[in-house]
């Protein structure tokens, strides 16, 4: 008995399924633009985000101008968007609210599309270019948009991206430190890219981080100028040191930075 239940339940699974599929081409087929947007909106519901994005496709340029022209450019930029291509999401969310700066759905086109961005972020080590987009249109929203009901998740992603980008800086400036003087002054470029990422993001978890390697590369800057510089460079190293301790008294890098302070102020001549 159980056996054939199962059969029934398959054999009416699998009727369904060639009857979606043959719907599917059916409309592929067709002309008729209002059948094949209330099957695109049917598929969009049911979730069949490929079947929906591939019919409004077609749909897109006949429909602009007419009545569901505008929500079948945000069905269209959605689907993409549930399938997860961010960057065909993007575009045509883009294309939407530009189109339609006013329109029904211009607030969650806007927020979509820096949302989206925002998940197809890569790695810090790699390119950060899709990272900045993500900021420049979730800041965007947010301008537009201060009291949308989005606000706090824009706002998080914007910080958790900003954190990324400065990890990347962090790790340039970890590099040029490691390099030393390995054809150039390294360390020179560890304490540019470091202050750089502070000005930029001032309140950015990674702050001790850059700050403790602009200490450590003034001092490898110190110990190895020419004679008649190193007092000079150890002062700032000196400077340095304070403003670092005043910052982070209870530094994870506090026995490190005292050592440096003492090597410091001893051959600054302040001690």
């Amino acid at each position: 008995m159980r056996k054939s239940h199962l059969i029934i339940v398959f054999s009416l699974a699998v009727a369904a399924l060639f009857s979606s599929c043959g719907e599917y081409n059916k409309v592929l087929k067709s002309r008729d633009l209002d059948y094949k947007y209330d099957y695109a909106k049917r598929a969009f519901e049911a979730g069949k985000y490929t079947q929906a994005s591939t019919v409004l496709t077609d749909l897109i340029t006949p429909l602009r101008g007419k009545p569901t022209g505008e929500e079948a450019l945000y069905l269209l930029a959605r689907s993409y968007y549930e399938n997860k291509d961010y960057i065909n999401s993007g575009m045509y969310f883009k294309t939407y609210y530009q189109r339609y700066p006013k329109g029904k759905f211009a607030e969650d086109s806007r927020f979509y599309s820096g949302y989206g961005y925002y998940l197809d972020s890569p790695d810090p080590q790699l390119d950060q270019s899709v990272t900045i987009k993500a900021i420049d249109e979730l800041k965007t929203f947010l301008e537009l948009y201060p009291r949308s009901e989005h606000r706090s998740s824009a706002q998080n992603a914007i910080f958790e991206l900003q954190d990324k980008l400065t990890l990347k800086d962090l790790q340039n400036a970890q590099l040029y430190y490691n390099l030393g003087n390995f054809m150039g002054n390294n360390y020179q470029s560890a304490i540019i890219v470091s202050q750089n990422a502070l000005k930029n993001y001032p309140y950015s978890k990674y702050r001790e981080d850059f700050e403790f390697l602009i200490l450590k590369s003034k001092f490898q800057e110190a110990k190895q100028s020419v004679a008649d510089r190193q007092a000079d460079r150890y002062r700032e190293v000196v400077d340095e040191y304070y403003s670092f301790i005043n910052n982070y008294p209870d530094t994870k890098n506090k026995r490190e930075a005292e050592a440096i302070y003492k090597i410091a102020s001893k051959r600054s001549g302040i001690n």
